[in-house]
């Protein structure tokens, strides 16, 4: 008799409707953040600086405030109260572009207001994942909302621009009020599995902080130090490196945006893959860890080889470094999200966000002065051989 293994179960639909709400949100998020620095060029390089500056400041010191109150309180209820924040934020937005048009004050103010919402929201919505679907699940799942924000990163961009070019920022501000209300419908329609707020509050006390709980949970410090050193390596690429490569060869704006586009065409497909239903319950879709890393160098050098006269084969490098990263991603998050306890999902994911966002500020910096000394493609080989490092200490530390 042929015994047939039962195929994996889907993922539930709470998790899917909490999922479609977020990625429409942060769409409406992504394409204002964009909007907002393209009214900021037009009033001089340095208000776009400060406008960018003003969004990115509070996720790197408000992650940590957001992971902890949402352990402490609810994850589900501190992004109910952020989206609708958001909402509040972006239709006052609108209602003073009409009024005062677009000085500086406004930009840098909406910028450093959805930025602080968006950093103590984040921690709460990574840890998301794990409080609507059953652990089995849990690497689809992150699979699946991988791929929907790249997805977002892919369109925010070309979609803001339309709409600019259509009916101006108000217009776009209106929209992130619309997307917001989309979300956040989402929200009040879900409920988690395991909400940590239920746990008894000495329970909650006497729990060690996100640090302590790293250096005491068998692996999650070592995936935490994998998930900054390739994000530092990998990241500068695609947003530094592939621009100076491009434009010290010659290629133009054009051939550089393919190049760089191909590296998120790369990753999604990444997810696509990883988001597959296994044929058999049980059995992993996502590939080892040193594996995605020894393809993300191989993309790397694959671009700085184009970097002479050929960025079409920069594309294709671009598409392999984009692979490469999806896969680590798909198989890193689950293992840093599995592993944490479930007392400090969002105190973990909080880490994760600083374990990326600093080394790369660093890395970027450095690299920038690599390729101003040398060549970008000199940065591109120094990145390559620290990710092939990163390879074979994964391969010797992680055995999948």
């Amino acid at each position: 008799m042929t015994v047939v293994d039962a195929p994996a179960p889907p993922l539930p639909r709470t998790y899917l409707v909490w999922l479609a709400g977020l990625t429409v949100g942060r769409l409406g998020d992504a394409t204002l953040a964009f909007a907002l620095g393209w009214a900021a060029t037009g009033l001089g390089g340095t208000t776009a600086a400060l406008v960018l500056a003003s969004g990115g400041l509070p996720r790197v010191v408000l992650l940590l405030v957001g992971g902890a109150v949402a352990d402490r309180s609810g994850a589900r209820r501190l992004l109910v109260a952020g989206e609708a924040a958001l909402l509040v934020l972006a239709a006052v937005l609108a209602v003073a572009l009409a009024r005062f048009g677009t000085p500086t004050w406004l930009l840098a103010g909406a910028a450093a207001a959805l930025g602080t919402v968006t950093a103590l929201c984040l921690p709460a919505s990574g840890s998301m994942p794990r409080r609507l679907v059953p652990d089995g699940l849990l690497a689809r799942a992150l699979a699946v909302r991988q791929g929907s924000g790249q997805v977002v990163l892919l369109a925010a961009a070309p979609l803001g621009g339309l709409l600019v070019g259509a009916g101006g920022l108000q217009a776009v501000a209106w929209g992130a009020v619309a997307a917001s209300a989309v979300s956040l419908c989402s929200l009040l329609v879900v409920r988690e599995r395991a909400d940590p707020a239920t746990v008894d509050g000495a329970v909650r006390r006497a729990a060690p902080s996100a640090l302590g709980v790293v250096l005491r949970t068998p692996g999650l410090g070592a995936a935490l130090l994998l998930t900054g050193a390739s994000a530092a390596l990998a990241l500068p690429v695609a947003t530094l490196l592939v621009p100076l490569l491009g434009r010290t060869s010659g290629w133009g704006p054009g051939a550089t945006g393919a190049v760089t586009g191909a590296v998120g065409v790369g990753s999604v497909c990444a997810a696509l893959l990883a988001a597959r239903p296994a044929r058999r319950a049980g059995r992993a879709t996502t590939l080892p860890l040193a594996t995605g890393l020894t393809v993300s160098t191989a993309g790397i050098v694959l671009v700085a080889a184009g970097g002479s006269s050929a960025p079409a084969v920069a594309a294709v490098g671009g598409l392999v470094l984009g692979f490469g990263n999806g896969a680590l991603a798909a198989r890193l998050a689950p293992l840093v999200l599995g592993t944490a306890p479930r007392t400090h999902l969002a105190r973990v994911q909080a880490l994760v966000g600083l374990v990326q966002a600093v080394p790369v500020m660093a890395t970027t910096a450095a690299l920038g002065a690599v390729a101003e000394r040398t060549t970008p493609g000199a940065a591109l080989v120094l990145t390559a051989a620290g990710l092939a490092a990163c390879a074979v200490w994964a391969r010797r530390r992680f055995t999948g």
